[in-house]
């Protein structure tokens, strides 16, 4: 596989993920954080700094819409639900364990 074929294969498993966490809206961003050490707004941000690293100025809440596929005001009116005391709870071990 060559350089170009690669990055066209990153590209669309990319963008799969994308869509996937975009249909899952069930799947809250501490839950995320809790199994996987990242989240949706840490794709913003690697987003971000992709196209920083590229030449090209996205802003966070455009990252944020790229990712979330809206809006983000409008993904956490719609979707986003208050964490529980257990993934508070898994969250805050999860940092402790990472530090």
């Amino acid at each position: 596989m060559n350089p170009e074929q690669k990055t066209k294969i990153e590209s669309i498993v990319f963008n799969k993920l994308l869509k996937h966490l975009q249909n899952r809206t069930d799947v809250q961003n501490i839950d995320l954080m809790n199994l996987s050490g990242f989240c949706r707004n840490c794709l913003s941000r690697w987003y971000s700094e992709a196209a920083k690293e590229t030449g090209l100025k996205i802003d966070k809440d455009h990252a944020r819409e790229i990712v979330y596929g809206m809006p983000h005001s409008v993904w956490k009116e719609k979707y986003q639900t208050d964490a529980n005391k257990d993934q508070k709870s898994k969250f805050e071990t999860s940092i402790t364990n990472d530090h």
